[in-house]
C-alpha cells in the first residue's frame, strides 16, 4: 500500500475553514474572537483565516511575551497585525509566571513552560469574558496527536480551525494564504525559553513525523506496511507510543455514567439542548 501525498488542495481548505469559523462563532450568538498571536506560523494562519471570515474589526490578537521571549517573535506577530489591520494588545505574562515560581525555584523547564502556556490562556479567557469574544485555538493536528501541548494552556479554545491539519499542511496553507515569508521560513518554536525549538524538543522533524502519522492515521496502514516504506521501527514505536499515551489530552474529561442522559456519552448534539424544557 503506497502512502498518498500528504499535501492538500489548499484553495479547498480555505473554502472550508472560512465558513467554518464564521458559522461556529455566530451560531452561539458571538460575532468576534480573540487569539494568541505568537509570531509563529500556526497562530498566523488562524489569524488570517479569522480576519477573512469575520472581518478585521472582529479579531483581537493578544501578544503575550515572557521575559525570555525573542524580539523576533514579537516582530513577526506585529507583521500579521499590520498586514490584517486588526486590533492587538500586549499582555506580558512575566510577572504572573515569576510570582508563581517565586516559591518554587527548583521547578523544571517543563513545569515553567506549562505555567507560561496556562498564563497565556488565562489572559485569553479573561479578555473573552471582558469583551464577549470566543477564543480561537491554534493547535495543529501533529501537536494534538503527539500530545505536544499543554492541557488548559495552548491546547484550550472554544473553536479550533486547524486541528485537523498536520504541521506540514499548515506550511502549505500558509503559503497559499500569503503569510509573510519570515514566519514560514523560521524553525517552529513555542518560544517557552531562550533557543527553544519544537523539532529539537521532539527529536525529529515535522516532515518525518507527519509522513508517519499520515500513514498510521489517515491510511490506517499496519506496522509491517509502514516499516516496508522505510520508516525506522524504533521511530515508529516511539511515535505510536506518544499518540496512544496522550489520548487523554484529546478528549473532554471523562464523566462516569450514572443517569440515562450523560454529557459526552448521550447528550452531545445541538438537538439535545433543544429538547430540554
Amino acid at each position: 500500500m503506497q502512502p498518498q501525498d500528504i499535501h492538500l488542495d489548499y484553495s479547498l481548505v480555505e473554502a472550508i475553514l472560512i465558513p467554518f469559523i464564521r458559522n461556529e462563532i455566530r451560531k452561539f450568538g458571538f460575532k468576534s474572537v480573540v487569539l494568541g498571536l505568537s509570531g509563529g506560523i500556526d497562530s498566523a494562519v488562524v489569524c488570517e483565516l479569522a480576519a477573512r471570515a469575520l472581518g478585521a474589526d472582529n479579531v483581537l490578537a493578544l501578544l503575550m511575551p515572557y521575559k525570555t521571549s525573542s524580539q523576533e517573535s514579537l516582530d513577526h506577530a506585529q507583521l500579521m497585525v499590520d498586514r490584517l489591520s486588526i486590533r492587538a494588545e500586549v499582555m506580558p505574562v512575566t510577572e504572573v509566571v515569576d510570582a508563581f515560581f517565586s516559591t518554587r525555584p527548583d521547578a523544571s523547564r517543563l513545569r515553567r513552560g506549562n505555567v507560561m502556556a496556562r498564563s497565556r490562556m488565562l489572559c485569553l479567557y479573561d479578555v473573552s469574558a471582558r469583551d464577549g469574544r470566543l477564543v480561537l485555538g491554534t493547535s495543529n493536528k501533529t501537536e494534538l496527536m503527539l500530545g505536544y501541548g499543554t492541557m488548559f494552556g495552548d491546547m484550550a479554545s472554544a473553536v479550533n480551525p486547524i486541528g485537523d491539519l498536520y504541521k506540514t499542511q499548515i506550511f502549505g496553507l500558509a503559503r497559499h494564504l500569503g503569510i509573510p515569508a519570515p514566519l514560514i521560513d523560521k524553525p517552529p518554536s513555542a518560544d517557552l525559553w531562550e533557543g527553544q525549538s519544537d523539532e529539537a524538543d521532539l527529536g525529529f522533524s515535522y516532515e518525518a513525523v507527519d509522513r508517519l502519522l499520515y500513514m498510521m492515521i489517515e491510511e490506517r496502514m499496519e506496522r509491517e506496511s509502514i516499516i516496508a516504506e522505510g520508516i525506522d521501527p524504533a521511530f515508529y514505536q516511539r511515535v505510536r507510543s506518544m499518540v496512544v499515551r496522550n489520548q487523554y489530552k484529546r478528549m473532554m474529561p471523562i464523566i462516569a455514567k450514572i443517569s440515562g442522559r450523560t454529557q459526552g456519552a448521550d447528550f452531545r448534539y445541538a438537538r439535545d439542548w433543544q429538547e430540554v424544557r
